[in-house]
């Protein structure tokens, strides 16, 4: 091999710049290729239907912004509910119609409106929650051979017709309804299918108000049981390929191989499994209530519309659908077809166990097994590798110094990166000011980790820079099979640096033994040095052996070209993939979340990942050159975060979320605005005050409230609440102001069939909730409850209790039987009722919501106050603020 040990550091550095920035560009092109969307529903040559992005986004289109805001309760959701069920019979005459054109053809559409009422219990973020239903629908569709063995194993394709409190759902989920009906149209109208196993697409109609349609089907449609599979398709974003974050089966997997465009990695399904994103979907009750594998899938990129305004069809980048639905088509073809796994789950499926990762656009799978045979080989041959190199740089003294080295330099990267998120956050005031682009905490943070990785070195320097490759290919390949060992697939991003770092060492050492001549020379040479230092001529025999040493301590530079590969690819994939989720997830999960620390971390340890060998190349080339490489460094740091902090953390295309509630007390007649947030980003209590000055009671300052279960302002977003900072702000009354009110639209909570049984210390009765024109309602109280309709296992404690309800519009009244403690025991909480049960009630009034209702204002104080606040929001912010204004009226009452 070439060597060019002569070169020094920045003709070294500049020979690997097109390795350093062709490889990432390589695997971004190939990570976020979309296809080119198609217009046309038919082929022009052959005449056979194909997907039509352009049919896909006018649905999605339809449904967001001709329908609108289709928030489970609303008129607007009512009205979505009709559409749906017209375009599914509309589906199934085109069926029919096809059918009876081809005689002999196997094929059934059917299709089913179910309504129905129901109750859940929905624990999220270390919070107990009950859900009550009532009357909600789900519109589903049948696709057969039309035999009853046909029917008895299908697959379940999801997605959800409802949008969220804030968001006109575009994306999340219209786009996904876009492309099952498009699936549907596709797979009807091919002369050649027939499906040997049922395909059934529910189309939900509540998954915003915690799952309620998904729960609706899996608990009481006749067809439910008959699913040995589900496909759930979800958004979180607007852009870039959807993505396989969760598979619960082997099989699932392998079927998920069969698609044309694969993009999803075990590192993905092991983070959502691990609960680290507080995030949900409909998942989660097929896998409870039906006891189902299967696949979830969601599009992440530009996830700073996910439940905005913005989500729009005019923001959905071109080829997200198409990529969707064709990937969607290839899996409901494979599962299917006599091929399918389906009929092997009927019997059940184990957790997988099972490696798979999408490389360059091509999809990887392999058992655990087979990783754990590959891992453990790799590691026994490093293990030769090294031990057979010989020479100074093999001696156990010089390797644990190189495995000190490698291990102080990652905790640097470390250190320095979460030094410099103290420094924006805490002393400069301006934390979050990477949050605009998904690749900006790089920038800041990326200097930050590789200054401290290098100051880490000075101390140790010098050390053998093939000891460190050797002590990083150890390092690596262990992790990998110990990884492995202990059941994380994700193991298999260590292996895959390591078997890059072993290939390119590999190399340099056969190079090495092919120049034979260079080697019988060194020999000589040795033995020279030997001679003289037996004639005495000590001082410069030592200095010969030490060059040999260092000589011997060398590599080729081709040596890092080939080893930085690999981490190079697999490190970008990672890395982006990471930051696009989690950059604006930090805009949504509290300001009491470390957001700085958090991306600063993975900063540092994706980017040790992606340039593993950094710290053996910076100590090739010496102590003096690693000392202006720490200064440089630091300089850059210096640099980037001045620019940095000047930076505003949000603009029009990523904004902040601000949440508002107009509230009216029903007890005391006071209104009040409610003022939160959901991220740590500077400058949210200045513009609390601002709102005050401009729309809060003369004099009367914001008051910061305190979030906990006690708190009902905000039991309308509970559990998400918790994430919220929230203030309180006294709105100008006037006293002439009564609430129209009359009895026939009064929130009422009471108690019915109320038995009160001395003798067994208990209560039994009837909460009544009236609610007209109220939806999103919550109750909540504290009793210890010995049985009621919502679950069979309530708490064996006195407890705080939240009931959340969702109901189709027009609904406007719910219960909940119960039989309680009596009296409460004396270590109750000081807010509940020694001479009745206190119940705090809350919800949402359905006319009163901005934007959603914008079109359609009322007149009434809350809406003309939304309208100029939101008016003067924008002007103030510049846009860079999104609110979410509801009007809610509240009470409490003791029955």
């Amino acid at each position: 091999m070439f060597r060019t040990r002569q070169w020094g550091p920045a003709q070294s550095l500049l020979a690997l710049v097109p390795l350093l920035i062709g490889l990432p560009w390589l695997a971004l092109k190939h990570q976020y290729s979309l296809p080119t969307p198609i217009i046309d529903q038919y082929d022009s040559t052959t005449s056979l239907p194909q997907l039509s992005e352009a049919t896909i986004l006018q649905y999605a289109k339809y449904l967001s912004e001709d329908i609108g805001y289709r928030t489970p309760g609303t008129r607007e959701h009512a009205l979505a509910d009709a559409w749906m069920t017209e375009k599914a019979y509309q589906l199934k005459e085109e069926c029919e119609r096809v059918v009876a054109a081809q005689p002999g053809r196997k094929l059934q559409c059917e299709v089913w409106r179910q309504e129905g009422s129901g109750s859940h219990r929905f624990d999220m973020m270390a919070a107990r929650l009950y859900k009550r239903y009532v009357n909600l629908s789900n519109i589903i569709i049948r696709l057969s051979d039309g035999t009853d063995q046909g029917k008895v194993d299908a697959v379940l394709i999801n997605s959800h017709l409802d949008s969220t409190l804030p968001s006109p759902g575009a994306a999340d989920d219209a786009l996904s309804v876009g492309v099952m009906i498009e699936c549907v149209r596709v797979l009807v109208n091919t002369p050649d299918w027939e499906p040997k196993h049922a395909v059934i697409f529910l189309f939900n109609n509540a998954e915003e108000s915690l799952q309620d349609g998904s729960h609706l089907f899996s608990t009481q449609h006749p067809i439910a049981s008959t699913v040995r599979a589900v496909v759930n398709l979800e958004a979180a974003g607007t852009a870039g390929p959807e993505l396989l974050f969760q598979a619960t089966s082997h099989e699932m997997i392998e079927a998920y191989s069969h698609v044309p465009r694969p993009y999803g990695t075990i590192f993905a399904n092991e983070i959502f499994s691990s609960g680290v994103l507080l995030s949900d979907t409909d998942f989660r009750q097929f896998e409870y209530y039906l006891n189902v594998t299967g696949l979830d899938m969601a599009v992440v990129g530009n996830s700073y519309m996910y439940h905005m305004r913005g989500d729009l069809v005019e923001n959905i980048e071109a080829g997200v659908a198409q990529h969707m639905a064709e990937n969607t088509l290839a899996l409901i073809e494979h599962l299917t077809s006599p091929a399918s796994p389906l009929p092997r789950l009927a019997s059940g499926y184990g957790r997988p166990r099972t490696v798979f990762f999408t490389f360059l656009g091509i999809f990887f799978v392999y058992s655990f097994r087979t990783a754990e045979l590959l891992y453990s080989l790799l590691f026994i041959a490093s293990c030769v590798l090294v031990r057979s190199a010989g020479g100074p740089s093999a001696r156990g003294a010089t390797m644990a110094k190189a495995l000190f080295s490698v291990t102080f330099g990652g905790l640097g990267a470390l250190v320095g990166a979460n030094a410099v998120a103290f420094m924006m956050q805490w002393v400069l005031g301006r934390g979050m000011s990477w949050f605009k682009g998904e690749f900006e905490p790089l920038i800041l943070y990326g200097p930050a980790a590789m200054f401290g990785a290098l100051l880490t070195q000075l101390p140790l320097a010098p050390v053998p820079e093939k000891a460190l490759l050797h002590a990083q290919l150890l390092a690596y390949a262990f992790i990998a099979a110990a990884g492995q060992f202990a059941g994380v697939g994700s193991s298999a991003v260590f292996f895959l640096s390591a078997v890059s770092t072993f290939g390119a060492l590999f190399i340099d050492r056969v190079t090495n033994y092919l120049s034979a001549s260079t080697v019988n020379n060194a020999g000589i040479k040795m033995m020279n040095t030997a001679e003289k230092m037996r004639d005495g001529d000590v001082k410069e025999a030592k200095d010969k052996v030490n060059k040999a040493e260092v000589k011997d301590g060398l590599v080729s530079l081709w040596t890092y070209a080939l080893g930085q590969t690999v981490p190079l690819l697999t490190g970008t994939q990672l890395t982006s993939a990471t930051l696009v989720v989690f950059v604006p997830l930090t805009g949504r999960i509290g300001s009491e979340a470390p957001a700085e620390y958090i991306i600063a971390s993975m900063v540092a340890i994706l980017g040790s990942y992606t340039l593993n060998l950094t710290t053996p190349f910076v100590h090739r080339f010496g102590l003096p050159a690693l000392r202006k490489a720490v200064i440089i460094m630091f300089l850059v740091v210096g640099i980037v975060m001045a620019v940095f902090a000047r930076k505003e953390v949000f603009d029009k295309n990523h904004q902040k979320r601000l949440f508002v509630l107009h509230k009216e007390d029903l007890n005391t007649r006071e209104q009040h605005l409610h003022i939160a947030a959901a991220d740590g980003a500077p400058g949210f209590d200045d513009l609390v005050h601002d709102i005050t000055a401009h729309f809060g009671a003369n004099g009367v300052p914001p008051k910061a409230v305190v979030m906990d279960d006690w708190n009902g302002d905000w039991d309308t977003l509970y559990p998400f609440s918790a994430f919220l900072s929230p203030y309180k702000i006294d709105l100008p009354l006037d006293p002439a102001y009564d609430a129209p009110w009359p009895p026939e639209e009064q929130f009422t909570v009471s108690a019915v069939n109320d038995t009160l049984d001395e003798n067994k210390g208990t209560r039994t009765m009837t909460l009544k909730i009236d609610h007209p024109g109220i939806m999103w309602t919550v109750i909540a109280f504290d009793a210890h409850v010995l049985e009621w309709t919502l679950d069979n296992s309530p708490p064996e404690e006195f407890a705080r209790h939240h009931i959340k309800e969702a109901s189709f519009y027009g609904t406007d009244v719910w219960t909940v039987d119960m039989t309680i403690k009596w009296p409460p025991p004396p270590t109750a909480h000081p807010r509940s009722s020694v001479d009745g049960l206190r119940v705090n009630f809350i919800g949402i009034q359905e006319k009163r919501m901005w934007p959603a209702k914008k079109a359609e204002a009322d007149g009434s104080q809350a809406m003309q106050l939304f309208r100029e606040f939101d008016a003067w929001l924008d002007e103030k912010t510049g846009g860079s603020v999104d609110a979410l204004l509801m009007g809610c009226v509240s009470g409490e009452v003791v029955v």
